[in-house]
């Protein structure tokens, strides 16, 4: 009976691990990019703290903005202002995972918002930033899918 049990036990959470998948975004309870406005990268070079009186609900996460005006940017495109791979670490996605990211490590490659774990990382990241973006891409759909 007790061999049973650890058998039914361990098909259950392989059922339930086969079916989960990393969230398509992100987020803390900060929000996502942990409550960082992401029109800012764009307009202001630099990252910047949203605020609750500006939220916008995208893709199942909260999105805090500077302004009314970064909110109304982002509502009309938010795939240009979103950060890539959903805003987790691009050179973690690059290597296969899902990673989470700090605000302040972040570059803006040919009009799109990368993020990092921390900024040793970016350091990384940036000396072949190129492959890892393609890497990146390739890896994102399958890094999605992973538990």
């Amino acid at each position: 009976m007790k061999k049973y049990l650890i058998s039914l036990i361990t098909l259950m959470m392989f059922s339930f691990s086969a079916s989960a998948q990393k969230a398509a975004i992100f987020s803390t309870k900060e929000g996502a990019i942990k409550g960082y406005d992401p029109v800012a990268y764009f307009t202001e070079s630099k990252p910047v703290l949203g605020n609750v009186e500006f939220t916008y609900t995208w893709k199942d996460a909260n999105w805090y903005f500077a302004s009314a005006e970064n909110r109304e940017k982002f509502k009309a495109a938010p795939e240009k202002y979103a950060p890539q791979y959903g805003g987790y670490c691009a050179y973690g996605v690059a290597k296969g995972y899902a990673v989470k990211i700090e605000p302040e490590a972040w570059e803006i490659v040919g009009g799109k918002l990368y993020l990092n774990y921390n900024l040793k990382v970016q350091e990384d990241w940036q000396a072949q930033k190129q492959t890892y973006i393609t890497t990146a891409n390739q890896n994102w759909p399958q890094v999605l899918k992973k538990e």
